[in-house]
């Protein structure tokens, strides 16, 4: 099974295929837990990031006056990155920066890994949906922060009198779908590039050459990095919304 890891591109490849595979199993607290080829492609995408950020910041202590191409590159990036944040999250971009760039970075590599012959990551709901309950629990951390139980109240019985509370059972269940949305859209989108490409170099095999590298820059490039962008940015927006005003805001508005 561990030429499953690796979705090969070579039109040779009769084993080629979409699904998720066993590698080994283990005994953890009497459970037998399965690692599969997920958790070695999440692997290597995670020591790919890791290593390019020793490299940057390596780079950057020993940054000079006159870029060169190597800086350039990555200034460009960390302002692009820093610019989506402000932009969406306001005053409290400062304490989301990190993490929104961490995410956007994990998920645009794991969606573009395909190019490199790796089964994508993001193609796994268990990791979507991993996200997408860190990004749920994020939204809800702030929520109980930044606002009273009385707002929270009034805000899920809305649209309707907090003492009329008709609504909140509905609007329960919207916030609970936030999470499910959210990992869905990015597991399908992914999921869907990877079943083509494999039915692609599978079932067209004697003619896949070249041609094939135009729908890796839809399928990777372009669709990957626009549910990158789409996920990250409901993550700020949705964060951003129970974040409000800024500190002095609030306080001239009571």
């Amino acid at each position: 099974m561990g030429n499953a890891v690796v979705m090969s591109s070579m039109p040779s490849a009769d084993d080629i295929d979409f699904m998720i595979h066993g590698l080994f199993t283990y005994k953890f607290f009497g459970h037998e837990v399965w690692i599969t080829t997920s958790h070695v492609c999440i692997l290597i995408v995670m020591l790919a990031l890791i290593i390019f950020a020793l490299i940057v910041n390596r780079k950057m202590k020993n940054a000079t006056d006159v870029p060169d191409a190597f800086q350039n590159v990555i200034e460009v990036i960390v302002e692009f990155l820093d610019g989506i944040v402000d932009g969406a999250m306001g005053w409290s971009a400062p304490k989301f920066r990190n993490y929104i760039g961490t995410l956007f970075l994990f998920i645009l590599v794991s969606n573009i890994s395909g190019i490199f012959g790796l089964r994508p990551p993001t193609a796994d709901y268990g990791t979507t949906l991993a996200l997408a309950l860190i990004t749920f629990t994020l939204i809800h951390f702030n929520q109980f922060k930044h606002n009273s139980l009385k707002s929270i109240w009034v805000d899920m019985c809305s649209p309707l009198p907090p003492w009329l509370p008709i609504w909140f059972p509905i609007n329960l269940i919207s916030e609970i779908a936030v999470p499910i949305s959210m990992s869905l859209r990015l597991f399908a989108n992914v999921l869907s590039g990877t079943i083509i490409m494999a039915l692609v170099y599978g079932l067209l095999k004697a003619i896949a050459y070249v041609w094939p590298a135009v729908l890796h820059v839809y399928f990777d490039l372009f669709s990957g990095a626009i549910q990158t962008y789409v996920f990250c940015m409901l993550t700020m927006t949705y964060i951003a919304q129970q974040m409000g005003d800024p500190p002095a805001v609030a306080e001239k508005s009571k």
